[in-house]
């Protein structure tokens, strides 16, 4: 059964009202603004018949007052009011009321607005309902397709890795360099994640050279450096077809490209160079510095800092090298590094 709250300072209006309600509601009866503010604080209630005209709080701010209340402000209110002027009416739906019914009561014409729009606020709460039940279900689909996107990108990158014996981990660490220094760079959660995702892919294209260029231990041939050099191409047009990441296939394309336009594959310069390849050309740079390979241990951390230093404005941006040298000095035990 629906409850309503009768709000009014005269006994004999309070009776009227119960005496009409009782049969198809719950009715609690209160003589003032603020008894009705003392009981929405406590309880809740599915309508509000409040009095216009009443000492102390009248209608008007006992309204502002229980919008303002977290729990109540969506309850519907319908004033009782025996004015009948133009001004009247309009100061009761500016308050926010659904709407107000005239003095002396009639019992037909009170029931029938009552039954009206309870029904209307009991579909608009069945609905409200029924989004955000919707909203919930879509939201959490949309995080499980989130991680299963995370994992297969996770993998990918763990199969990339594994082609070459001298550089495990090595994505999934430019990932963390390249995100790291995108947010020292300001740039939303949103870019974040597509930097990090870039960053994990960004040597996809390796899975197009043969296992024997890539664990070579010597120096490569001409014709086997060129081989090698088609990686950016091929991760970029593996990458391009996914239509839900546009951005994802930048990173893999262009990363290989210098900032004095002496990099491959298009010899791109300066901004030319999309941001999203200069952050992870960088972060590849100092990782690859930063690990393992068949002719040397890691590199000192001081030679790596000294090196990204010198190719400051030849082979990266110089904003974003001043960037990777903070991290790498504010690194005291040099833990960003293969381990």
């Amino acid at each position: 059964m629906d409850r309503i709250l009768v709000v009014d300072d005269d006994i004999m209006n309070l009776k009227m009202a119960e005496h009409i309600l009782k049969k198809n509601y719950e009715v609690i009866l209160v003589s003032s603004g603020q008894e009705a503010l003392d009981f929405l604080a406590q309880e809740t209630t599915d309508m509000i018949l409040l009095d216009l005209h009443m000492p102390e709080l009248n209608g008007l701010e006992t309204m502002e007052r229980i919008q303002a209340m977290d729990e109540a402000s969506e309850i519907p209110v319908i004033f009782l009011t025996a004015d009948n002027e133009r001004e009247t009416e309009i100061k009761i739906f500016n308050a926010g009321a659904m709407d107000y019914i005239q003095k002396p009561f009639l019992a037909e014409v009170v029931l029938r607005r009552i039954g009206r729009l309870l029904e209307l606020f009991h579909l608009q709460q069945s609905l409200q309902q029924e989004v955000e039940k919707k909203t919930g279900e879509l939201r959490e689909s949309s995080q499980r397709i989130q991680r299963l996107s995370e994992q297969i990108m996770m993998s990918l990158a763990s199969v990339i890795d594994a082609k070459d014996t001298y550089t495990r981990g090595h994505s999934m660490r430019v990932a963390e360099y390249a995100r790291e220094l995108a947010r020292r760079m300001g740039k939303t959660p949103r870019e974040l994640d597509n930097i990090y995702y870039s960053g994990l892919l960004h040597d996809i294209g390796k899975i197009g050279v043969s296992n024997k260029i890539i664990n070579k231990p010597g120096r490569l041939t001409e014709e086997e450096y060129n081989v090698m050099r088609a990686h950016p191409e091929i991760g970029a047009e593996i990458l391009g077809n996914i239509s839900e990441l546009p951005d994802i296939s930048i990173g893999a394309h262009w990363h290989h490209e210098h900032y004095d336009g002496s990099g491959y594959p298009d010899r791109l310069a300066g901004e030319e160079i999309p941001e999203v390849a200069r952050i992870i050309g960088v972060a590849d740079a100092y990782d690859a510095m930063a690990s393992r390979r068949s002719y040397r241990d890691v590199l000192p951390q001081e030679v790596v800092r000294k090196e990204i230093e010198k190719a400051k404005g030849i082979q990266f941006d110089p904003v974003i090298a001043e960037y990777m040298i903070k991290m790498i000095e504010e690194d005291k035990e040099y833990k960003m590094r293969e381990q």
